[in-house]
């Protein structure tokens, strides 16, 4: 079997490091200059139910867009895991179990099968060193072993992931990882045609999209963020929290998500860069507080992070549901910006545009990511984070210097420009800059008002911002030839599996591309339209069920209703799913 790459999966029930020793092993592979990408599969529950961790490793210089449906190594901590997944072993792959795993009832599925039926004391030998916890790291010492991969890598890894708990775990975990490998190395030898060994590569960063997101909200000078613990946006809200003294941030784990989106708003409202986040049912109770923010034109960001619904749902699963929710909720009619960035690159520069943004027009932009991306762990160059960028790039829109201030007769906060922006002043910063705000319409200076010609004038300077937003959105991005038979169009997590279908299409003999929306709202309907006029046949390719995307292309450009591929099973897409039900 080829070793140009090889896709594993480490399965076991929850409260066996199924997730953890995952995470590290993309690190491990990482750093051996692969490209890689890793998805966790696991249950609503703390201990029990079936997890597995897939993982994808490629020696290529291209990265990998998708995890695939099929495996070449099955690492099986339990019984359940050879049951469930022993169909889904690519032939003359590797299943490898513990001693003490009682195969027998599964006996009639394994026999006839071309693959290889590694028996290993994993857990005798994790035991011996420390402990049964450490199982999983013996197991992954075997799958190095047989794959040819170099176990110093992993060894690197453990010894920064296990330092902070003691010379002695790490030098235990050390012994496991390397009494394995070599036991694996003498019984079984190298098991594929080529050793997966390493490449030289640029320095890799192996991350998920939530931390590339709270990354580059901290460069982009975020300073205040509150918000409730929610799966699955609780990440960024950690990784903010974890770093908050040393980027001189606040940060509020508030009572409910009512709480947060009120502090973000009046945070945003005293003059810093702030921002909030949630998922489901959480976003819901924030949606007053948009309305609250777009009356007194507050910057707010906020980060949805979608998973499937309604009610609780699935909350350990992945979905693209919310774009509708995103575009419309709350009440009256206001301007808001819809981001659904793509990469963990992607999102780290959307929290800096985002913040960007909504200074720059005193409105409300929201970040649509979901369960598949905070999850999902990828290899990305270093040099894809540009920080400096970042910081030059930084925008924050229309405010009033001292000088400025002392030159008017009046300061008024919601002053009737031809843009739509009135300038900002920090309140209470200058003897001028001491006015009426609240969320009842207003004048000019901020007193209450019900003068219909007013509110006329009100509605109309709020919802002209939005001249100048519909050139900031970015037209859909391109990728494959000119023309082709079949367009496969998408949106935010839908990207990288939908790239590599439109290149196993192409590889095949067949004919594709891809037309993929990053900026959702305002909906570039013009760009949609020159992007889709030459396009033979389009599918729309979504993780919802209503097919939002295409409605949107429809309602929004006026192009009669393309072909809908929905998953909405929770299950996160693979580029073989894409293409074995092209035709369904």
């Amino acid at each position: 079997m080829s070793a140009n790459e090889i896709s594993f999966r480490i399965g076991g029930e929850a409260g066996q490091g199924v997730e953890s020793s995952g995470a590290g092993f993309c690190q491990a592979l990482t750093r051996a200059g692969l490209q890689v990408i890793g998805v966790p599969s696991y249950y609503e529950r703390i201990r029990g139910g079936h997890n597995f961790y897939s993982i994808r490793a490629a020696n290529r210089q291209e990265p990998v867009w998708s995890v695939r449906e099929n495996v070449d190594v099955l690492i099986a901590l339990n019984a359940e895991t050879v049951s469930e997944h022993v169909g889904c072993v690519n032939p003359g792959g590797v299943i490898i179990v513990d001693e003490q795993i009682n195969l027998e009832p599964l006996r009639p599925r394994l026999e006839g099968r071309d693959l290889h039926l590694l028996v290993v004391p994993i857990k005798a030998i994790a035991v011996e060193h420390g402990g049964e916890v450490m199982t999983n790291t013996a197991a992954l010492g075997v799958a190095a072993a047989v794959t040819g991969f170099d176990v110093a890598h992993m060894i690197g890894v453990v010894e920064d992931n296990f330092r902070s708990k003691g010379e002695r775990v790490v030098d235990a975990n050390r012994a496991v990882i390397q009494e394995a490998y070599d036991l694996a190395r003498e019984r079984y030898g190298l098991l594929f045609a080529q050793p997966l060994g390493q490449r030289q590569a640029p320095p890799r960063l192996s991350l998920h999209c939530n931390h590339a997101f709270a990354m580059g909200a901290l460069v982009g000078g975020c300073k205040f963020m509150a918000g409730y613990p929610m799966t699955p946006w609780s990440s960024v809200l950690e990784y903010m929290a974890s770093h908050a003294a040393e980027w001189g941030l606040v940060v509020k784990h508030a009572e409910d998500e009512i709480a947060a989106v009120n502090m973000a708003v009046g945070a945003a409202y005293a003059g810093v860069r702030a921002m909030t986040g949630s998922s489901g049912g959480g976003f819901d109770l924030m949606v007053e507080g948009l309305s609250l923010a777009a009356i007194t034109e507050t910057p707010l960001v906020v980060f949805l992070s979608q998973r499937p619904g309604p009610g609780t749902g699935l909350s350990t699963r992945t979905a693209q549901g919310d774009l509708f929710m995103a575009i419309y909720a709350s009440h009256g009619e206001f301007p808001r910006i819809v981001l659904a960035p793509h990469t963990p690159e992607e999102h780290f520069y959307a929290a800096a545009r985002a913040l960007n943004l909504a200074e720059k027009y005193q409105c409300l932009v929201i970040v649509l990511s979901d369960h598949y991306f905070a999850n999902t762990v990828t290899s990305r160059d270093r040099a894809l984070f540009d920080l400096d960028a970042v910081l030059d790039g930084i925008e924050r829109g229309k405010w009033l210097t001292p000088d400025q201030l002392d030159a008017m007769d009046e300061y008024k906060r919601f002053a009737l420009t031809e843009d739509g922006i009135s300038p900002r002043a920090i309140p209470g910063s200058h003897p001028k800059a001491v006015f009426l705000t609240s969320s009842n319409e207003h004048q000019q200076d901020g007193h209450i008002t019900e003068d219909p010609q007013i509110v006329v004038a009100m509605a109309n300077k709020r919802l002209g911002k939005l001249r100048a937003i519909q050139g900031e959105i970015r037209p859909p991005l391109r990728h494959g030839p000119e023309e082709a038979d079949v367009t496969l169009v998408s949106w935010g997590s839908s990207y990288g599996p939908v790239r590599e279908a439109v290149n196993v299409l192409n590889e095949g003999g067949q004919s594709a591309n891809m037309v993929h929306f990053v900026d959702l709202w305002p909906f570039p309907a013009e760009a949609a339209r020159q992007a889709l006029s030459g396009a033979r046949r389009t599918v729309v390719v979504e993780t919802n069920i209503t097919g939002q995307l295409a409605h949107l292309i429809t309602a929004e450009a006026g192009i009669p209703t393309p072909e809908r591929m929905n998953r909405y099973d929770g299950r996160p897409l693979t580029y073989e799913y894409i293409v074995a039900h092209l035709e369904d």
